[in-house]
Order: C-alpha cells, then structure tokens, then sequence
C-alpha cells in the first residue's frame, strides 16, 4: 500500500520539500525542517540508499558545501505516494 520509506512525517515534509526545489543544501534543508544534524543525516541516508535523493559534496571557496536533490525515481516515488493517499482519502 504507502512506500513505508516515504510514509514517515520527517520523511514526507523532506521529499514534499526537495521536489518543490531543484536542489538545496544540508544547512537550508535543516532549518526549513527544524531537524538537527544527526536526525537530517539519519533521514538522508535512508532515502539515499534509496536513490531517492542525491547527495553532492563540493567546496565552496575552501568550505565544503552539501547539496540535496530529488532524484527522478525519488520524484516518482513521491507522486505515486500522494496519490495513493489521495485515494485511500476519497475512499472515506
């Protein structure tokens, strides 16, 4: 029935998040989902694992940087969640 990976409310608001935008970074995703470190990290690498998303690291002058974007299975994934809540929803 609902992706157990994405039906998670961290989850959710995260991917909810990435699909909106072309991509972000850790530091942005953190504060516009009020997580910390670990808990964002945590998140990340399941959906990674996942091919969900995709993690970039660069450098930025000489600091690193980390970039978060949806991947196209992930923006998938996503969509077929919606609608199966949408239909699970309308069956009410």
């Amino acid at each position: 029935m609902f992706d157990s990976l994405l039906h998670q409310p961290v989850r959710t608001k995260l991917m909810a998040t990435l699909i909106n935008n072309q991509a972000l970074s850790f530091k942005a995703l953190k504060e516009i989902l009020s997580l910390t470190d670990g808990n964002l990290a945590g998140h990340l690498k399941k959906l990674e694992d996942a091919h969900y998303v995709e993690i970039h690291k660069s450098f930025e002058g000489k600091r690193p940087k980390t970039t978060i974007s949806i991947s196209d299975k992930g923006k998938d994934a996503f969509r077929e969640y919606i609608q199966e809540l949408q239909q699970f929803m309308e069956e009410f």
